[in-house]
């Protein structure tokens, strides 16, 4: 019999109540014992190269930190390698996607998939400006394996089981007593999660963010608000402990292997040696020498953003070994620098010649690995030959090389799924460009990162980017459009703009206009400034014409298209058409000609006035132009188009191109529909307001099970906040899609089973939506669902 289950909920709440709490620092030590030297002597003041080398290739860390009003929060923040700005060895800087402002000491590990050590940073926030954070580093220094090796994490799932295993059951029903922990989804997620990041604070203005791992769930639920952490015996430096005895309050994110949503525990935390309580946690007969009570005040499963992006359970993400220095290695390296600054310490010429002794890294990642095994073998874990990999080659694990692998149950090799593309270009803004009082050109180039921190890091002083790197061009075909993602109040968001420049530069330029309530033209109006950095995905959409780019070589490409093309724009309609006019003109020297009407508002919302003219003026015969003032001719309407057009007198295998509001596109199609031009002629590119249209999000974690044609794909769990995209691409399920706003319909499958909502307007028509289709990259599910994603 448990001691969870003795006695009813009033026993259970006095027996808590008379849980033994250690509170000196005397009482944990004689339980924990002093830290070696050498534990201590690894911790340095900055970030040396290998830290740099570090950062630069980590795409996720777990971060602990507190309001200003005292709220303490962890989290996980990132979503692709190299995410921290590296500004000099004692500042960084990131993007923080959560709520509140931080504020004081702050701590964070970075986590480099595939690898069992942690890199663990402490400093304090020395500025915030929106969502970007900086931090003044304290020290840093390289934490042993042992949480992850304990959690399995980076296991993939078998290929035998769902793509995400189903939690075992914990239902709200088998604990007792009202409260945090009964909310949507925690308790199933804490009976399923078997790794945590664990963020406590001193009263000397310090803060730690350490993982925690166990062989099942990391955190046990006694009753409705109160959680107990096992502290098993290869806790060497017990910061969290000390921090505990201090100030109890701390916060924890979990993960579950192979889900990207994470859990948010916030509380008050104590610590027990009571053995009643330790026993119920034995592993094998040995109980964990420590455990924490922690009392729960706030507990909230959500989407990540951060992890989903990862890919962190994708073996395929794994880091590559010859891209990072062995964290053992670089815990040696930081030895020997700790112990230069104290005396009495080691000699520092002695390790160091230790150290550069050919072969010793391979010698100390096998020492280490025998160690690992030692001491999971005395905590109680069985199995560990499975969890170490003795030929582990330095600095990296996973598949091949890993702490961690997961064998099929027919004895096979380790799964390999090789992961999901993540198809994100990270840019930076080179310019950005007024062109109306409404409108601007953002100008994008690569953010090239190939040099950066080893140039800066043998300097020691501020990081470069690009050293000695050559942009890739964006390649297109005019007309097609991109979907650029910001972190705006520390969440992605993405809009879809067309490319106004020409395929085949360096640079890619969109043209955005503001609009009244638009979350993201309003921050690219208000708050984007060059030097800044955003993401595109992309090129995406149907609607274009020509050659892809000016220097295309496909000479059946060139020829192919039309040679007369007439285009028809309102107000930023315009932009592909831009990229249209420049690309033929530059092309196909004069083989062609493009007519365009264009409807603006007043003379100076004319996007492009000027080169339009310029334009105009230097291609005589090629390029005509009518402009279309609202406010002084009135709306275009179908007559005006029917006029413009038949003046024109178009060749019959003109293709006409037409973007702008559905009004203006109803018109136009009338009047070629009523000239008798064939429907495959005629291009149409709908877009909608950019105003914020949020679809009701699910606040409880949902199943998500994949067909195609009927056959089971996969299933995944998708949590709050999330798009059913989001969530399958995440798991590395083939998921059909392209532009992730709802524009294009390339993600659309047929809802089989469950209750969707979705982000309006869409590109979805009426029929599509009666007969059962739905768009991924804007739905989010109600209930358990099931998708097709046969091609419709």
């Amino acid at each position: 019999m448990t001691w969870e289950n003795k006695a009813t909920s009033d026993v259970r709440e006095n027996r808590l109540s008379a849980l033994r709490r250690l509170t000196t620092a005397d009482e944990v030590e004689s339980t924990v014992g002093l830290p070696a030297s050498a534990v201590m002597l690894k911790q340095i003041s900055t970030l040396d190269e290998g830290c740099r080398t570090v950062l630069a290739r980590c795409p996720v860390a777990a971060f602990g930190y507190r309001d200003s009003d005292g709220t303490s929060r962890t989290t996980f923040i990132g979503g692709t390698p190299g995410f921290v700005r590296v500004h000099s060895p004692t500042r960084i800087s990131f993007s923080l996607p959560g709520p509140g402002d931080p504020y004081g000491p702050v701590s964070f590990f970075f986590l480099l998939p595939g690898v069992g050590e942690i890199l663990r940073v402490n400093g304090s926030v020395a500025a915030r400006k929106g969502a970007e954070t900086t931090v003044d580093i304290a020290e840093a220094y390289v934490h042993c394996a042992q949480a992850v090796l304990r959690s399995r994490l980076w296991q993939p799932p078998a290929p035998a089981e769902p793509v995400v295993p189903a939690a075992p059951a914990a239902s709200a029903a088998e604990f007792a007593g009202d409260g945090p922990l009964r909310r949507p989804g925690v308790a199933e997620f804490l009976a399923a999660a078997p790794f945590l990041a664990l963020s406590t604070w001193d009263l000397s203005g310090g803060s730690d963010t350490s993982p925690r791992g166990d062989r099942q769930e990391v955190a046990r639920i006694l009753d409705g608000r109160t959680l107990v952490v096992p502290d098993r015996k290869g806790n060497k430096r017990a910061d969290t402990l000390h921090n505990l005895l201090e100030d109890d309050r701390l916060s924890f994110a979990a993960l579950v292997p192979g889900r990207t949503g994470v859990l948010h525990v916030r509380g008050r935390g104590a610590i027990t040696d009571d053995p009643a309580l330790l026993e119920t946690m034995a592993l094998r007969g040995m109980s964990p020498h420590l455990a924490l009570l922690i009392d729960v005040e706030h507990a909230e499963v959500t989407g990540s953003d951060a992890v989903a992006r990862s890919r962190l359970w994708s073996p395929g993400a794994h880091v590559d070994r010859g891209t990072v220095p062995d964290l053992m290695a670089l815990a040696g390296e930081h030895l020997a620098a700790g112990s230069a600054a104290v005396e009495g310490g080691p000699p520092t010429f002695l390790l160091k010649a230790i150290g550069a002794i050919p072969g010793m890294a391979r010698l100390l990642r096998l020492v280490m690995n025998r160690a690992y095994r030692s001491g999971l073998r005395k905590e109680g874990y069985e199995d560990v030959n499975e969890d170490v990999n003795e030929d582990v080659e330095p600095g990296a694990s996973g598949r091949r090389r890993g702490f961690l692998r997961r064998r099929p149950a027919d004895g096979g090799p380790p799964a390999d799924d090789g992961g999901t593309a993540n198809p994100l270009r990270e840019v930076r803004i080179a310019e950005v460009r007024r062109e109306t009082p409404s409108a601007v050109t953002l100008v994008l180039e690569d953010l090239v990162r190939e040099g950066a921190v080893r140039e800066g890091a043998v300097r020691g002083d501020a990081l470069r980017e690009g050293a000695g790197a050559t942009p890739a061009s964006f390649d297109f075909r005019p007309g097609q459009f991109f979907t650029l993602v910001a972190d705006i109040d520390g969440r992605p968001v993405r809009r879809a703009y067309s490319a106004s420049s020409a395929p085949g530069s360096a640079r890619l330029e969109v043209t955005v206009k503001h609009v009244e309530g638009g979350r993201f033209s309003t921050h690219v109006h208000r708050s984007l400034r060059a030097g800044d950095r955003l993401a595109v995905r992309g090129p995406s959409g149907s609607f274009h014409a020509g050659p892809q780019s000016p220097d295309a070589t496909d000479d059946r490409d060139v020829s192919d298209a039309p040679d007369e093309i007439v285009l028809v724009a309102a107000g930023s309609g315009v932009t592909p058409m831009m990229s249209m006019i420049r690309t033929r003109l530059a092309v196909r020297p004069g083989r062609d000609r493009i007519a365009l009407l264009y409807s603006s508002r007043s003379a100076d919302e004319i996007i492009f006035a000027d080169e339009l003219n310029r334009l105009a003026k230097d291609n005589p015969g090629r390029l005509t132009v009518t402009h279309v003032l609202t406010s002084l001719d009135g709306r275009l309407d179908a007559d005006g188009v029917r006029r413009w057009i038949t003046g024109l007198s178009p060749a019959p295998g003109a293709h006409y191109y037409t973007c702008g509001p559905g009004p203006l596109m109803d018109a136009v199609q009338f009047v070629l529909t009523g000239l008798g031009v064939p429907d495959e002629l005629v291009h149409q590119e709908h877009y909608t307001s950019g105003a914020d249209t949020r679809a009701v999000e699910a606040t409880v974690p949902q199943e998500m099970t994949v067909e195609e044609d009927g056959r089971p794909v996969g299933t995944v769990v998708v949590e709050p906040g999330q798009t059913l995209l989001d969530a399958g691409l995440a798991a590395g399920l083939p998921m059909p899609y392209s532009c992730t706003v709802g524009n294009c319909g390339d993600c659309m499958v047929r809802l089989r089973g469950g209750e969707v909502t979705q982000n309006e307007p869409n590109c979805l028509t009426p029929q599509q939506k009666a007969d059962g289709y739905v768009l991924t990259c804007v739905g989010c599910p109600l209930s358990k669902v099931t998708l097709d994603i046969a091609e419709p």
